[in-house]
C-alpha cells in the first residue's frame, strides 16, 4: 500500500485558494494537536433536533473549520449543509466570528485571538422532518447519528491523524449500538473512547426504544452482534433457526475470504416503517434497513434478507479493507474517484446474493430468481446503446441518486446489476479454464484474505484486479474486463448464466421471489408486456424506453383510470392482459395526464412477462455449485 502522504502529494503540492481570499490549508502529514471533544444531545425526538457542541484544540491565527462533504460509501458528495443550523463559535465565552468560504461552501475561516488554545462550536443538525426534505433518521421510538452530520473538524490534517472523543445523551432508558467503544456511561449519558475522525465517522450510532441484541458468534474472542431496533417490542422476537441462519452466514462469509478485519462487528438494524435509512456499509458495522416484520413474517423480507444484510456485511472486505485507490481520501472535504465501483460494489452484490444461498437466508432458487430479474432488466435496458457500464460509475456524483424519469435509458448505477454479472463470468471461466478445479473462490481469499486482523484500508487499482485474477487463473483479465465495461450491447453480458448452465426465459407466472417483491410495493408489473409498471392507485410507476407504452407517450406522470371500458384494478389490468393472448382485440387502457384524458389501445397479444432461469440441457450446472456452502 503507498503512503498516504505519498498518495494525495501530487493533489497538494500548493494551497487551494479560497473566494474569501483566505486559503483553505493543504493537507500536512502532521497529527493534530490535542483531542476534538463533541458531544450531542439527541434528545428532542419531536422535532427531530440534534444539538451538538464541540471543543477544539487551536492555536492563534488564521483556522478553517470543514464540514465534511464527502461520505465513503455513498461515493458522492451528499452532505446536506442546509440541515446545519445556529452555528456559533466562541472563545473563552467571547463570540468568534466565522465567515463561510465563497467557493467552498463547507469550509468556515475563523481568526482565532492571541491566548486562546482552544474554541466551543455549538450549533444544530436539523434532521428531516419528513421524506421530501430527506431520509428519518429520528422517530419516537429510534434514532440514528451519522456522525458526519454533527461535527466540524480542523483543516489541513489528514483525518486519521485527528482525534475525536465523542459523548452523547440519550432519550431515558434508551439503549444503543456502535462500533465505538464505551468508555463509561451514566443513565442517559454515554461516552466512548478517543478515535480517529476517519474511523469515527465510520462507526454511527443506533438507539432506540425497543432493542434485542443477538450473539453471532457465542464465545468468540471477536464479538459478532447483530442489533435490532424495532418500532415495538412484538418485532424483536426472532425464532433460533432464523438466528441460525445469520450465524450461518458470518461462517460463510469467514470460509470465503479467510480472514477478518475487525476486532469486533455489529449488524445496526432498524426494524421499521417510520424509519427510512436503507443502509449503508462500515469497517466494523453495517447499517440495515428492514420491514417491522423481518422476524415475524419471515417469508416476505426475501430481498433485504437475501441482499442487504450480506451485502452490506460483505462490504467490510470489499470496500473498507480492501479499497479502490481513488476511494482513499486525505480527509472527508476531497472528491473521490468511483472508477472501481464495479469491482466495491458489483463484486460486493455478486458475493451478497452467493452468500445468502450459502447461509440459507434464500434458498438456491430464489438467489436464482433475484439473478434473473437483474439479468432481465438489463437485457432490456437500452441505455446500454449510448452509455458503456464504465461510465456509470459516475452515477453518484452526476445523479447522487436522485429519482430517474427513465431509469433504463439514462443507466442508473449499473455497476451494481451489471457488475454483478461480469463477476459470475469471470467466475465461471475461472471454473471452466481450470477444469472447475479453481473459481473465484480463490481470487477472494488472495485479494481480500490478506492480513488478517489488518484495519487500515489496503488499497487497489484496475491493474491490481487483473494481477489477482492471473494467480488464480492465466488469462487475459484486462482485455475479458474492458471488453465487458467499455462496450455499448446489445443486450447484458449473459456469458456467465450461460456458462453457469442457465439460461434466461419468460413465463406468465411470476416467482415467489419476483412475487414478494411486487407484493411488498403494490401494484402491477407490465414491464415485458406493455413496457411500464403500476403502482398502487393506478399511477404509472416506470415505462420502458422505446416499448409499447413509451411509442403511445406515456410517461411516469400518468394515472391509469379504465380498462377495456371498466375501472381500473390490478386483477383486471392483469386478467385483460391474460385474455388478449387469445383474442385478436386491442386492451384498451385510460390514461390521465397532464389534465386530460388518453385512450390509448395495446395492440399486444403474449401476455403477461415474469423472468427467471431454466435449465440448459445438458450443461453442467455450476450455479449450483457456486450457490452450495463451503464446507
Amino acid at each position: 500500500m503507498m503512503p498516504k502522504k505519498m498518495l494525495f502529494a501530487g493533489l497538494f503540492s500548493c494551497l487551494i485558494s479560497s473566494g474569501y481570499g483566505q486559503e483553505i490549508p493543504k493537507l500536512s502529514d502532521q497529527h493534530f494537536p490535542g483531542v476534538i471533544e463533541l458531544h450531542v444531545d439527541a434528545t428532542n425526538l419531536g422535532q427531530k433536533i440534534f444539538s451538538v457542541h464541540e471543543r477544539i484544540p487551536v492555536k492563534p491565527g488564521k483556522m478553517v473549520l470543514l464540514y465534511p462533504e464527502w461520505l465513503p460509501g455513498t461515493h458522492s458528495p451528499e452532505a446536506q449543509m442546509a440541515q446545519l443550523g445556529g452555528l456559533k463559535i466562541t472563545a473563552n465565552h467571547h463570540a468568534l466570528e466565522w465567515k463561510r468560504d465563497e467557493v467552498n461552501i463547507f469550509a468556515f475561516h475563523l481568526d482565532v485571538p492571541a491566548g486562546v488554545s482552544e474554541i466551543d462550536a455549538d450549533f444544530q443538525y436539523l434532521s428531516p422532518l419528513n421524506d421530501k426534505q430527506g431520509t428519518i433518521l429520528v422517530t419516537p421510538e429510534m434514532l440514528a447519528i451519522h456522525w458526519e452530520k454533527v461535527v466540524l473538524y480542523p483543516a489541513g490534517y489528514y483525518s486519521h491523524n485527528i482525534d475525536v472523543e465523542a459523548s452523547v445523551t440519550l432519550p431515558p432508558e434508551w439503549q444503543f449500538a456502535s462500533a465505538l467503544e464505551l468508555r463509561d456511561q451514566n443513565g442517559a449519558n454515554v461516552r466512548f473512547k478517543p478515535i480517529s475522525l476517519e474511523d469515527f465517522i465510520d462507526s454511527p450510532l443506533y438507539a432506540g426504544q425497543f432493542f434485542k441484541r443477538f450473539d453471532l458468534d457465542p464465545g468468540s474472542k471477536v464479538p459478532v452482534y447483530f442489533d435490532v431496533f424495532a418500532d415495538a417490542p412484538e418485532n424483536l422476537e426472532a425464532k433460533p433457526e432464523q438466528i441460525e441462519l445469520h450465524r450461518a452466514l458470518l461462517q460463510q462469509a469467514y470460509k470465503l475470504y479467510g480472514s477478518h478485519h475487525f476486532d469486533h462487528y455489529d449488524f445496526l438494524v432498524a426494524a421499521s416503517d417510520h424509519f427510512s435509512f436503507e443502509g449503508l456499509e462500515h469497517h466494523q458495522s453495517g447499517e440495515n434497513g428492514v420491514k417491522p416484520n423481518y422476524f415475524t413474517d419471515w417469508d416476505k423480507g426475501l430481498a433485504l434478507r437475501g441482499y442487504l444484510i450480506p451485502h452490506e456485511f460483505s462490504h467490510s472486505w470489499d470496500g473498507k479493507f480492501r479499497r479502490p485507490a481513488g476511494q482513499l481520501n486525505g480527509n472527508f472535504n476531497l472528491p473521490m474517484k468511483n472508477s472501481l465501483l464495479w469491482v466495491y460494489e458489483g463484486q460486493t452484490e455478486y458475493w451478497g446474493f452467493v452468500l445468502a444461498a450459502r447461509s440459507g437466508l434464500l434458498t438456491t432458487e430464489q438467489v436464482r430468481d433475484a439473478m434473473a430479474m437483474s439479468a432481465a432488466y438489463l437485457v432490456y435496458s437500452p441505455g446500454r446503446e449510448w452509455r458503456a457500464l464504465q461510465d456509470t460509475t459516475n452515477d453518484p456524483v452526476i445523479n447522487q441518486r436522485r429519482p430517474l424519469g427513465w431509469p433504463d435509458w439514462q443507466r442508473a448505477e449499473d455497476y451494481y446489476d451489471e457488475g454483478a454479472l461480469i463477476w459470475i463470468d469471470a467466475d465461471t471461466k475461472i471454473r471452466e479454464l481450470s477444469g472447475d478445479k479453481r473459481s473465484l473462490n480463490d481470487f477472494a481469499q488472495l485479494f481480500f484474505g490478506v492480513e488478517n486482523g489488518r484495519h487500515s484500508p489496503l488499497t487497489y487499482t484496475f491493474d491490481d484486479v487483473v494481477a489477482a485474477l492471473n494467480k488464480v487463473q492465466p488469462y487475459d483479465w484486462a482485455q475479458f474486463l474492458r471488453e465487458r465495461l467499455d462496450s455499448h450491447g446489445p443486450g447484458a453480458p449473459m456469458d456467465g448464466l450461460t456458462r453457469a448452465g442457465w439460461k434466461l426465459v419468460f413465463t406468465d407466472t411470476p416467482t415467489a421471489y419476483y412475487k414478494s417483491l411486487v407484493d411488498e410495493g403494490g401494484g402491477v408489473d407490465c414491464w415485458y408486456s406493455l413496457g411500464l409498471t403500476i403502482s398502487k392507485g393506478g399511477h404509472v410507476g416506470r415505462v420502458m424506453w422505446n416499448g409499447l407504452a413509451f411509442k403511445a407517450g406515456l410517461s411516469s406522470d400518468a394515472q391509469l383510470l379504465g380498462v377495456n371500458g371498466r375501472e381500473y384494478s390490478e386483477e383486471l389490468l392483469k386478467s385483460a392482459i391474460t385474455k388478449a393472448k387469445t383474442s385478436k382485440e386491442a386492451i384498451e387502457l385510460l390514461f390521465k395526464k397532464d389534465g386530460r384524458f388518453q385512450t390509448v389501445k395495446f395492440d399486444y397479444h403474449e401476455g403477461l412477462k415474469y423472468p427467471k432461469l431454466e435449465r440448459i440441457e445438458g450443461a453442467r450446472d455450476r450455479l449450483d455449485e457456486i450457490l452450495s456452502p463451503i464446507k
